[in-house]
C-alpha cells in the first residue's frame, strides 16, 4: 500500500510540519490563533494567505480536516493518512536471528 504522494508533499515542508505541530499542541484553532502561534513560537512571519494556502495543502493530503462554527472556521488534526507510512516502513521490526 503506498501513500498519496500528496501526504509526501505535505509533510515535506517545514511550514507545514510547524503547523502540524501547533496542531498536535492544541487542535481546533481558527487560522488567526494558528498564524500567532507560528510567529510567537517558531519566528515564522508568514501572510494569513500563505498560511491558509498550507492549510489548504494539509487539508487535500488529509492531515487536517475543518468545520465552521458560525463566522470561525476551526482546523483539527488528523494524523490517520500517516497510518500509509507507517505500515511501509514500520516504527518496530523484528530482528531476524544471525
Amino acid at each position: 500500500m503506498d501513500a498519496d504522494p500528496d501526504l509526501y508533499r505535505a509533510m515535506g515542508d517545514a511550514t507545514r510540519r510547524a503547523i502540524l505541530d501547533e496542531l498536535i499542541d492544541r487542535d481546533g484553532q481558527t487560522l488567526f490563533e494558528i498564524c500567532g502561534r507560528l510567529t510567537m513560537k517558531h519566528g515564522l512571519g508568514s501572510s494569513r494567505q500563505a498560511i491558509s494556502q498550507h492549510l489548504a495543502v494539509l487539508e487535500q493530503a488529509g492531515l487536517v480536516r475543518t468545520r465552521r462554527q458560525g463566522r470561525y472556521k476551526f482546523h483539527h488534526i488528523d494524523t490517520s493518512p500517516l497510518r500509509s507510512i507507517v505500515e511501509r516502513w514500520p516504527i518496530e521490526r523484528e530482528v531476524p536471528d544471525p
